[in-house]
């Protein structure tokens, strides 16, 4: 028997979308069309004003990290085998926050508050690394 893996989204008919837009590699946030306002995580109405008008669109992809802690226990499968690792919060471009994990981050004492983070994924779900230096 398979175990359970507790990183992995169940979708529902409504987050179906998000989800596989994810596994190819996309990452999709709700925009109201009534007020405007960007929001994640997906919901079926604004959180902002609460109309029932929102779309999916894409995001960019770009965020800044908020705020961040370095894991070192976590008993559930697959965690353990990740820890340390760094559980974090990040400001997408288009203003919603999110809860994410930051990937190929070898010192996590050298992270800061501000730092310009770039979407990647694992196994069908969207986490963050710093951003490349562009030349």
């Amino acid at each position: 028997m398979s175990e359970l893996r507790h990183d992995l989204p169940e979708a529902d008919a409504f987050t179906r979308t998000y989800w596989d837009a994810a596994a190819e590699g996309r990452l999709l946030i709700r925009r109201c069309q009534a007020c405007g306002r960007a929001h994640h995580y997906p919901r079926e109405f604004c959180p902002h004003c609460w109309s029932e008008d929102v779309a999916w669109e894409p995001a960019c992809g770009r965020a800044t990290l908020y705020t961040w802690s370095v894991v070192h226990r976590n008993d559930l499968p697959p965690f353990g085998q990740r820890t340390p690792y760094v559980a974090a919060v990040v400001d997408l471009t288009e203003g919603p926050r999110m809860m994410t994990e930051l990937v190929d981050c070898p010192d996590p004492g050298l992270l800061r508050a501000g730092t310009a983070l770039e979407v990647a994924f694992r196994d069908g779900v969207p986490v963050f690394r710093a951003e490349a230096v562009r030349s």
